[in-house]
């Protein structure tokens, strides 16, 4: 009885805030319902290429299991793999030439994959996956790939936290430690400002230049405003290299070290 008394004398002001707020309380319904759509609809399209890939793939041979992924998108639609998204991040990785790359957001290993292939010898991939199915699954693909545990690392956190955590994981070169030369973000297009800004801050992108790719698979127009905003206030160290269908190229490089390029030519 009580709570049917408490919940009588709140039905007026509860009337009175929806009817007043009904836009930004329809906003975030709406919001929360497509983020629920999105993770349903990735779980199982992980599963799914996952299964796939794993039956009928040839294990230890990496160039077989992107096909593999590819000839899964010919049949299951997806905005995350495919031979266009694919060669196009290749063609990046390769102007690029990092040595360590962190990669935020997984989906199912196939750019994990393409990644890794294209690194050197002493190479290293850091890449960062909240849902811990996503993790294990795109985990299994690379070792089914035929990389070795010492080649990559997967966090299974946020993002945010394992940003603060990611200097260790980085290797040093002759007593210096330097910052992650490629950086690709395919994970919450919510997250990609305040995860480059956080990145910026730890001093984990490389100073004499980074290149980080923003994977504009549901990214909104405001997250990409956002994100644009921040650039025309920052001139100084960002600027945009290349923006292509599927993915905005972002070059970052200190000041300090711009202008000593800059006198040096």
């Amino acid at each position: 009885m009580w709570l049917i008394a408490i919940s009588a004398s709140l039905l007026p002001a509860i009337i009175i805030v929806s009817s007043r707020y009904r836009v930004k309380v329809a906003t975030l319904c709406h919001g929360a319902l497509a983020w629920a759509s999105r993770m349903l609809q990735r779980k199982v399209c992980v599963r799914s290429a996952h299964a796939f890939v794993f039956s009928n793939c040839t294990h230890g041979k990496a160039d077989s299991v992107l096909e593999t992924f590819d000839l899964y998108a010919e049949t299951h639609q997806s905005v995350c793999i495919g031979p266009q998204i694919g060669e196009g991040l290749d063609e990046l990785v390769r102007r690029v030439r990092p040595l360590q790359v962190l990669e935020l957001g997984m989906h199912c290993g196939y750019s994990s994959v393409r990644l890794l292939r294209l690194l050197p010898p002493a190479g290293r991939l850091i890449t960062v996956e909240l849902d811990p199915l996503t993790a294990d699954l795109g985990e299994e693909i690379i070792l089914v790939a035929g990389f070795k545990p010492s080649q990559f690392q997967v966090l299974n956190h946020s993002s945010a936290e394992a940003i603060s955590t990611l200097h260790s994981f980085l290797k040093v070169d002759e007593g210096t430690r330097e910052g992650f030369r490629l950086v690709l973000m395919d994970h919450d297009p919510q997250q990609y400002l305040p995860d480059l800004l956080a990145l910026e801050r730890e001093e984990l992108l490389c100073s004499s230049g980074c290149s980080v790719l923003l994977m504009k698979r549901n990214q909104s127009a405001d997250d990409l405003r956002r994100i644009l905003d921040h650039l025309k206030t920052r001139t100084d160290c960002y600027s945009i290299k290349t923006e292509l269908q599927f993915v905005l190229e972002i070059f970052y490089q200190k000041e300090s070290t711009r202008s000593a390029d800059d006198s040096r030519k």
